[in-house]
């Protein structure tokens, strides 16, 4: 699934070319996703210029003249833009023309969404699916040591593993399965240690270990365990970076101990014992 680095890249790829840019025409191929695509869109979007390309969390935020495009990825979607001129494929589900110009949403599961927030409604801030999020990780909220306050206020008397605890994204969003396990792994916490139990010191290891992980993915155009690519068709490289994650009984890269792996929550962990004690 497209974890916040893969949604980053996606904007950082599609930005350029949308911005600034009128919107011609929209096309949906097939609106039976996540939530069914709003019928309007096809007569509300064109002649509406872009204004901005955002995230929020895993959520595409696209600035419109009278609302936000809502977009999610889903677990297998993809963004590009393309010439419209390019034959379309078979998955592809919803197109917004630019003239020449096509974004295009490739969602072979469809498990993607594409909604619409009207600026009459308030800011986007207000649109129900973003309000229950945690702090940005790139976030003046979430920088220096204000992102240990974050983790540390958030997880007292709560029983659940950090590890679940991250997943969630009440506390701070974007720290998808991968990022969990290499995140606690560069902070040296065990990742079933109940996060009521976090230290201090460890919740500031943990918000630096966030930071540093997702920007490495970010910076290696994200992951791709599946078909993710970026805008430009690209798969992402950071699978190859991991320290623990899919690396079970090989040697840990900082002491040699086999890497270990256990199942929270139905979703692989990986950790080295010995570098993440309990």
């Amino acid at each position: 699934m497209p974890e916040l680095p893969e949604v980053e890249v996606t904007r950082l790829g599609i930005q350029p070319h949308l911005q600034g840019r009128k919107m011609t025409a929209v096309k949906v191929l097939d609106g039976r996703l996540r939530w069914p695509v709003p019928n309007h869109l096809a007569s509300t979007l064109p002649s509406q210029t872009v204004h901005k390309v955002e995230r929020r969390g895993k959520y595409l935020l696209i600035e419109m003249d009278t609302g936000y495009l809502v977009i999610h990825l889903g677990m297998t979607g993809t963004l590009r833009v393309l010439p419209s001129s390019d034959p379309l494929k078979v998955h592809d589900r919803v197109t917004f023309e630019f003239g020449e110009l096509s974004l295009r949403l490739h969602d072979p599961r469809k498990f993607g969404a594409v909604l619409w927030h009207p600026k009459s409604k308030g800011p986007i801030e207000n649109f129900v699916l973003l309000q229950k999020l945690g702090v940005e990780p790139f976030s003046p909220a979430f920088a220096d040591d204000l992102g240990a306050e974050v983790l540390y206020r958030a997880s007292r008397k709560r029983s659940i593993s950090v590890k679940q605890f991250l997943l969630a994204g009440q506390a701070v969003v974007g720290v998808g399965n991968i990022y969990c396990s290499e995140s606690l792994f560069e902070a040296g916490i065990h990742p079933a240690k109940a996060a009521g139990k976090l230290t201090r010191p460890q919740c500031i290891r943990l918000a630096n270990a966030v930071r540093m992980i997702l920007k490495k993915a970010i910076d290696a155009g994200g992951s791709s365990l599946k078909d993710f690519v970026n805008s430009h068709g690209e798969p992402g490289h950071f699978m190859i970076l991991t320290k623990v994650y899919d690396r079970k009984d090989e040697a840990c890269r900082v002491c040699k101990t086999p890497i270990k792996q256990i199942v929270q929550g139905q979703r692989s962990t990986y950790f080295c014992p010995v570098c993440q004690k309990r």
